[in-house]
């Protein structure tokens, strides 16, 4: 039986989609209160920074970027598959390598805070 990578990538895809669907309403709701002048007192910019400057707020933003990026890639490709773009090989590697560069620019500018 020939290796696959497809269990990476899927585990990455599925994992992303889980925190997404539990962060992203979070996310929305918090910023619509703070642009509606509701501004909670952990979103002050001194907390996020503190939060942003400890290692496990790193890692947790770390580990949120990545499934977030790695989720969007896969399912760009899935996606320009379906509108007829066969080239799967062309599009995956150009995706996934979206997704390294986007993780690794994540790590860089959280190692700088």
């Amino acid at each position: 039986m020939a290796k696959s990578n497809k269990p990476i990538f899927w585990s990455l895809f599925a994992a992303g989609g889980t925190l997404a669907a539990f962060l992203a309403p979070v996310l929305v709701v918090l910023f619509l209160l703070t642009a509606l002048g509701f501004r909670p007192g952990l979103l002050g910019y001194e907390q996020l920074h503190a939060f942003g400057a400890n290692w496990l707020g790193k890692l947790f933003l770390l580990t949120v970027i990545t499934l977030f990026l790695w989720h969007a890639a896969h399912r760009l490709r899935v996606t320009l598959h379906d509108f007829g773009l066969r080239q799967d090989h062309l599009v995956a590697v150009v995706v996934y390598l979206v997704a390294a560069a986007g993780t690794a620019l994540a790590l860089l500018y959280l190692w700088r805070i």
